[in-house]
């Protein structure tokens, strides 16, 4: 028993409790990424013929897969290098900012449509479809990556969360896709943990360049305990809420 713990001390950290709260964590985020990986993927194929469909979905899927073990291989690179924490806090920022602002001016409506229509002349609709698929799966494994750093420094948790994030595509996705219809406000709580998210990357960016004692209460293990928290309160929260008093409102 005591070799068992030894190993996981070894390689999840000295904190089991918090690493345990990083991995549900993950779990929750690249699930929930990966819905509207999958809600995207989908609207970008539904200008092609039906059987044509599913055979670009399924290239998109295998290379996906692909984009995200590169992503398990970069993602320790990422770890070392202290500015790329900085991009990639930023870039989660862009992408939280721009979901509100679409939400709010009501272009989030009308744009999908617009994404499919995109073509390349020396390619056929079909296989311009696939390059645009593969291009998103890539975009999509680097904000699967940014996410799981945000959430810890440790290279064997955030390589479970990219490998989660591949899981979730094909089987953890889909029962978030039935949560979300149910409760349809999960979307905008999904977003907003990547704000959350995009705060908490660009601070650990700042933390070499702190005095020791902020480094240690903004990069400590108990804030990543207590943030660990607060990301699983703000997903589960709404949903006890919306079950007891229907607030907000489920279909």
């Amino acid at each position: 028993m005591e070799s068992i713990l030894s190993f996981l001390h070894q390689y999840l950290g000295p904190d089991l409790k918090v690493a345990t709260f990083i991995v549900l964590n993950l779990i929750l985020i690249e699930s929930l990424l990966s819905i509207d990986n999958a809600a995207v993927l989908a609207t970008m194929v539904k200008d092609l013929p039906p059987h044509q469909r599913k055979r670009a979905l399924r290239i998109g899927i295998i290379l996906a897969y692909i984009f995200r073990g590169a992503t398990l291989v970069s993602a320790s690179l990422l770890m070392q290098i202290n500015w790329l924490k900085l991009v990639g806090g930023a870039y989660l920022l862009y992408i939280f900012i721009n979901f509100f602002y679409k939400k709010l001016t009501g272009e989030a409506a009308i744009e999908e449509p617009h994404i499919t229509k995109k073509r390349f002349k020396f390619l056929s609709p079909f296989m311009s479809t696939v390059l645009m698929v593969e291009f998103m799966d890539l975009t999509f494994s680097i904000d699967n990556v940014f996410a799981a750093v945000a959430f810890t420094d440790n290279t064997v948790l955030v390589c479970i969360g990219v490998f989660i994030g591949i899981i979730a595509m094909r089987i953890v996705a889909g029962y978030f896709v039935k949560l979300m219809e149910h409760f349809p406000f999960l979307d905008t709580v999904a977003f907003m943990i990547i704000g959350l998210l995009s705060v908490k990357l660009i601070m650990s960016f700042f933390v070499p360049y702190m005095p020791k004692e902020m480094a240690e209460i903004v990069d400590g293990h108990k804030t990543d305990l207590y943030f660990s928290i607060l990301t699983v309160s703000i997903f589960g929260l709404p949903i006890l809420s919306s079950m007891l008093f229907n607030f907000p409102k489920k279909h």
